[in-house]
């Protein structure tokens, strides 16, 4: 009864912190720190998710260059940090990660 109850209390937050936006509108300000620190939220998450699956992919730290996770997001990572082009970063990392999968 306590894992529903908790799933049930952690759905309803959500939907009330996501109506929250829906229900004020414009009328909700930010203080301009916290527009700032926002903005990197996409960033803090995304490396949140991809950082450990490149590291550890297989559940143990991998940082030899077998690893295609690896590989691919230090490629990903050079690409658009050269070209500022996200989508060509996505292709060739995808592109090498796949060929280093078919290979090895």
């Amino acid at each position: 009864m306590t894992i529903w109850l908790t799933i049930a209390g952690m759905a309803l937050l959500t939907v009330l912190i996501r109506a929250s936006f829906l229900v004020f509108g414009q009328r909700l300000s930010f203080p301009a720190w916290l527009n700032r620190a926002l903005h990197y939220v996409p960033a803090a998450v995304l490396t949140a998710l991809v950082v450990p699956m490149a590291l550890a992919p297989q559940g143990t730290l991998d940082l030899s260059p077998a690893n295609p996770y690896l590989v691919g997001t230090l490629v990903a990572g050079a690409v658009a940090l050269l070209t500022r082009r996200t989508l060509l970063a996505i292709v060739v990392s995808f592109a090498l990660y796949g060929a280093l999968r078919w290979l090895g």
